[in-house]
């Protein structure tokens, strides 16, 4: 991979910036003495300061360009067809109980014809790891200084997805598509981080990730990284049943056939 462009150092230096405070935030979770309002006050508090950062560090850096964030929505900027799209904590529910599996998440994306937005930039940043995932289109994927590729792995039973937890509604199809999956000898993860899920993808860590109910935040940089470490990717065009998977492409088609039929 050539050396970082100029967005992606932007990209990189603000999210540094961003784990730095969300460090420090999370070493204070498990010294909180108080309610469980009192401690989800404190996890919102620390979302947004990362978010204050990421926003004032890549607005400086690209003031034209607009924002999609978790916390406080969307920005306009004055040209159109750039966008950051901000996750400050992914995998809030694990910061606030103490678990260290969530990330920081940002995506820079581009307006096509269409009117859709296509990923060009990715930085997937885990502060307590210390691990930065990144990637460019068409420059391939890092972590840290070591090229990512996927896993090669096909065999189901050597398989591990990362996914959800069902609903214990069976009507519904997000429960329909989890029994799906239980019914192939694959190895199931719910770790609460779908951003990070998608980075170990990347990574070849997991061998793909099946999610439903996301937000854009959630999957922006995520599927760069996984398309650029070789994998494959899915998105369904249906806003009423979202559902994206990625994974290495020998097990993606099986995987999206069965999630889709279900």
């Amino acid at each position: 991979m050539p050396p970082r462009s100029a967005i992606l150092t932007v990209m990189t230096a603000a999210a540094l910036k961003a784990g730095r405070s969300v460090v420090r935030d999370f070493g204070e979770i498990g010294q909180l003495q108080v309610s469980r309002k009192g401690t989800a006050d404190f996890a919102t508090a620390a979302d947004k300061r990362s978010e204050k950062i990421l926003y004032q560090e890549l607005s400086k850096a690209r003031p034209t360009c607009g924002f999609l964030m978790e916390e406080s929505g969307e920005v306009a900027g004055s040209d159109p067809s750039h966008r950051f799209v901000i996750d400050p904590i992914d995998g809030t529910h694990n910061f606030i109980h103490a678990i260290p599996y969530f990330c920081i998440s940002i995506g820079y994306e581009k307006q096509l014809r269409d009117g859709s937005f296509e990923t060009q930039a990715a930085v997937i940043y885990d502060p307590l790891r210390n691990e930065l995932f990144c990637a460019e289109m068409h420059q391939g994927a890092m972590l840290d200084d070591k090229r990512m590729m996927v896993s090669s792995r096909a065999e189901s039973d050597t398989c591990l997805i990362a996914t959800f937890l069902p609903q214990a509604r069976p009507d519904s199809y997000q429960d329909k598509i989890f029994a799906t999956l239980r019914q192939q000898p694959y190895s199931l993860r719910a770790c609460g981080a779908t951003a990070l899920d998608l980075a170990y993808v990347a990574a070849g860590r997991y061998d793909a990730a099946c999610h439903v109910n996301f937000k854009r935040w959630d999957i922006s940089a995520g599927m760069l990284l996984i398309r650029e470490s070789g994998g494959r990717t899915f998105m369904s065009n249906d806003s009423a049943k979202p559902l994206f998977i990625g994974g290495n492409g020998l097990i993606h088609e099986k995987i999206v056939a069965a999630a889709t039929a279900a």
